[in-house]
């Protein structure tokens, strides 16, 4: 297979992987999350969203840009902390939170496609779809990079395209105005921690930006597509969810976006298009789903690769033939599976939601004290994004502590095993260099 082929991905199909990831965790599946945080301001917590997200993203592109890699976020992690355990823990983060937006994004595939057979259909067809579509996302991901970039090309077209006539049409539909659009009065009922805690699910939905990096040693002309790749996907992605939930709030009350937080899309097709509206909108979150699930996987078994390529995470072969990525795309999808049967949209959101802040918030100490001469990052604009990491966080934790303690006990508790564990490892084989020696 031609792992790390140089060149082998363009701008557009680096643009296309980002977009891929991010329209298909956003908009179907955070939706209806967002609103129940943030009431009848839930577009806007999209649009602020963006611009903390941007502020995030300065570290990536100024990193990425100076040191493009396969690696990605782990060569980041690694150039700003060498080989150590709080580089490589971090990344393993990284990648378990690519991995629970995976099943995510499969469970949301199965709870859009039950739709189209009612309401009232049996809970057990859900995980069971989301791995039927995870199984199919292997299979085409071991095809290679043109594949994948083809399928991913297409669908991101499709879906970016379909999305925008449902956003519009329901717009035009519901006589929609910017004026209307803007309540008049804000709930007394939210707190200020829940709309922080709205904020921390939307760096979720836009950090999808992260899998883009990865593509650093096979996108052309790395030290400056890295860089567009993400602001083109950031802002093609920010005109969606703002389109889309416009177009939500126009056609649903918040209460019912909430009742139907799980598949808020779809319902709001059925007041303005009826069953026909209700049959495109599921198609194109089909068309999206998969297509964020192809662009996760990508970019996720090409960071562990490397990883396990330097010897610093554990790797076994199980008896199975091939290179080091497709055993880490056998895991990354065994992984996924078991996390889309056990685990509903709310939970694995929010498990995904505080590992990838986390990580924001290691990338950015990280270029703020070791690496930011080197890759001339503005100090300011580095300390603001930690600054609203740090905030989001404690906000979004405080939500959960209260509301579903179980997530915040089950994150800390994976953490810890995950930092441990590396230690452990890294701990391992350095004794057994320091005794061949």
């Amino acid at each position: 297979m031609d792992n790390y082929k140089k060149n082998s991905l363009t701008l557009i199909g680096a643009v296309s992987l980002g977009t891929g990831v991010m329209i298909g965790a956003a908009i179907f599946a955070l939706l209806g999350q967002v609103a129940e945080l943030s009431g009848d301001l839930f577009p806007f917590i999209f649009l602020v969203g963006a611009i903390l997200v941007s502020f995030s993203s300065y570290s990536y592109i100024k990193v990425s840009n100076a040191y493009p890699s396969s690696g990605g976020v782990a060569m980041i992690l690694i150039k700003a902390y060498g080989k150590t355990t709080i580089a490589v823990g971090s990344a393993l983060l990284m990648i378990f939170a690519m991995i629970i937006n995976q099943s995510m994004v499969a469970r949301t595939f199965g709870t859009y496609t039950m739709q189209l057979f009612g309401k009232n259909t049996g809970s057990f067809w859900i995980p069971l779809l989301g791995v039927i579509l995870l199984v199919a996302t292997f299979l085409i991901n071991i095809a290679g990079n043109k594949t994948v970039q083809r399928v991913a090309l297409i669908m991101a077209i499709l879906k970016v395209g379909g999305i925008a006539v449902f956003a519009l049409g329901g717009l035009w539909v519901a006589g929609f105005s910017f004026q209307s659009a803007i309540p008049s009065a804000v709930s007394g009922e939210l707190s200020l921690a829940s709309y922080l805690g709205a904020f921390a699910l939307t760096t979720l939905a836009f950090a999808g930006f992260t899998t883009i990096t990865n593509s650093g040693g096979e996108i052309k002309n790395p030290h400056k597509n890295v860089g567009r790749a993400i602001i083109i996907s950031l802002f093609i992605c920010t005109v969606v969810y703002l389109l889309v939930a416009f177009a939500t709030s126009a056609n649903l009350s918040v209460s019912r976006i909430i009742e139907a937080k799980d598949y808020s899309l779809a319902e709001a097709a059925r007041p303005s298009f009826g069953k026909y509206g209700l049959w495109f909108t599921v198609g194109i979150a089909i068309i999206a789903t998969v297509s964020g699930v192809i662009a996760n996987v990508f970019a996720v078994s090409r960071m562990s690769a490397m990883l396990t390529d330097m010897k610093l995470i554990p790797h076994s072969h199980f008896g199975m033939s091939g290179s080091i990525q497709k055993h880490m795309l056998v895991y990354t999808i065994v992984i996924a599976i078991v996390l889309t049967i056990f685990f509903d949209l709310t939970r694995i959101a929010s498990l995904g939601a505080i590992f990838y802040i986390v990580l924001d918030m290691v990338v950015h100490w990280g270029v703020l004290t070791r690496i930011r001469k080197d890759v001339k990052a503005n100090p300011i604009i580095v300390s603001f994004a930690l600054l609203f990491d740090v905030i989001i966080l404690g906000a979004f934790l405080w939500i959960k502590a209260t509301s579903d303690l179980f997530v915040v006990v089950l994150s800390v508790v994976l953490m810890v095993l995950i930092f441990a564990g590396e230690k452990w490892f890294l701990h391992r084989g350095t004794k057994g260099i320091e005794s061949k020696e």
